[in-house]
């Protein structure tokens, strides 16, 4: 049987690969392929009912991707992120700190709200990335300020793909998350402007002031902050009158937020087209969400996800450790999503069965897992950054500025996991 389910697990390495690499298909066709050779190699045949049930396994996740990027495209559209970038250069262009920290809040949110970094990119990073070359920051150094908040945001709380993988296939609440993932994400994010934006260079400033995009008439601080205001509120009216307020989810928060952004927008927006666009950039998203719930469920019939929870579970847990920051981003550039479905829900059960916190060690594998986002053959995250901020430099260049909030990420991230124990009390 073991011999089996070993044959099964490289039949599926070996179709990914040569799918990728030789075939030159796209990530999801090639993990399509892969759990449907996999199937065949496990005698499922032709695994109709698995694709059926496990291309829906992460439909709620695909329906709060669409409503929150629905709802910040309309807050982009309306001019609400340029009017916010433009009054924090105006402003605090003066005090670099200051102005790199509310830049970082600027560029989080989107991230935060749909849970794909690469959402961040499209809505805000053109526009933050002319105002970092405005300040001065060579074009290096700006793609990869862009490319770690982006990461981060993706990370950060309310919505964690990672985290709702994994917590789907634990059968762990996706609850407690809030502050361990939050403070991570701010300390490492204030942490990676410094490092990368407080020197100046001497980068000219005039072309990037020009960059900056005009305001449409009309905007003001209160048609920014309404639908933020709605979405937080709606959030923490649950949790704050629990016994009174139904639970709305998030597909329909986003949704209502949605509306009144567009009630608050200075000019008209078509929301037909708009919604257009929104599926046009989510599609690899989507579509990687749904072929991963496929090979999840192929692999736990064939046995391959069992041989690989006991894999883990076999491992010495200081091997793990020392693994983890290479194992698990490397995962990722691999498998985009399909990393956290395939090795963290093993790891987490490894862990809980030990005594450590889930909760505290998944946010740590959170922030291992998007520095996969600049690792080939996928690079989601990285290679959109170059196209978004117009970097021409090489990615050597970009890896070698990009060095120390690695580091530091990637230590932050495993500590987390090695004292997930200790940290508990922040899973509130």
């Amino acid at each position: 049987m073991l011999a089996k389910v070993v044959i099964v697990l490289l039949v599926m390495v070996a179709t990914y690969v040569v799918a990728k690499a030789a075939a030159k298909l796209s990530v999801e066709l090639s993990i399509f392929l892969a759990a449907v050779a996999g199937a065949f190699a496990g005698g499922i045949w032709f695994p109709a009912r698995h694709i059926a049930e496990g291309s829906i396994t992460y439909l709620d996740l695909c329906l709060i991707f669409f409503t929150a990027t629905v709802f910040m495209n309309i807050m982009k559209e309306a001019g609400a992120v340029d009017y916010a970038v433009r009054a924090i250069v105006r402003r605090f262009g003066n005090n670099r700190p200051l102005a790199l920290v509310l830049i970082m809040f600027i560029m989080l949110i989107p991230g935060a709200l749909t849970g794909a970094g690469s959402v961040s990119v499209l809505v805000v990073g053109g526009t933050v990335a002319s105002a970092l070359s405005f300040m001065g920051i060579s074009p290096e150094r700006v793609a990869a300020i862009v490319f770690f908040l982006a990461g981060l945001s993706a990370v950060a709380p309310p919505v964690n793909v990672w985290a709702m993988m994994t917590c789907a296939g634990t059968a762990i609440p996706y609850v407690g998350f809030e502050v361990p993932l939050g403070l991570s994400v701010l300390v490492l994010g204030v942490f990676t402007v410094f490092t990368l934006g407080l020197r100046r260079s001497e980068t000219s400033s005039e072309s990037a002031a020009a960059g900056l995009p005009e305001v449409p008439r009309g905007m003001t601080p209160a048609r920014v902050i309404i639908p933020f205001v709605v979405l937080f509120g709606l959030i923490a009216a649950s949790r704050i009158w629990p016994h009174s307020m139904p639970i709305l989810g998030l597909p329909l928060i986003f949704s209502i937020s949605a509306v009144v952004a567009l009630l608050v927008s200075p000019k008209r927006i078509n929301v037909v087209e708009l919604s257009r666009r929104t599926i046009h950039q989510l599609l690899p998203l989507l579509a990687t969400c749904t072929v991963v719930g496929t090979l999840i469920q192929v692999m736990t019939a064939t046995g391959v996800r069992g041989l690989l929870s006991l894999a883990v579970i076999c491992m010495p847990m200081v091997l793990i450790y020392c693994l983890l920051p290479i194992i698990i981003p490397v995962s990722e550039g691999i498998l985009t999503f399909g990393g956290a479905a395939v090795l963290g829900i093993p790891l987490i059960w490894t862990f809980n069965a030990i005594g450590m916190d889930p909760v505290i060690a998944l946010s740590g594998l959170s922030l291992l897992w998007f520095l996969g986002d600049a690792l080939p053959p996928t690079a989601i995250i990285a290679r959109l950054v170059f196209q978004t901020v117009g970097y021409k430099g090489s990615y050597a260049t970009f890896m070698k500025t990009s060095w120390l909030p690695w580091v530091a990420t990637a230590v932050v991230g495993t500590l987390m996991v090695v004292f997930s124990r200790a940290l508990g009390f922040l899973a509130l």
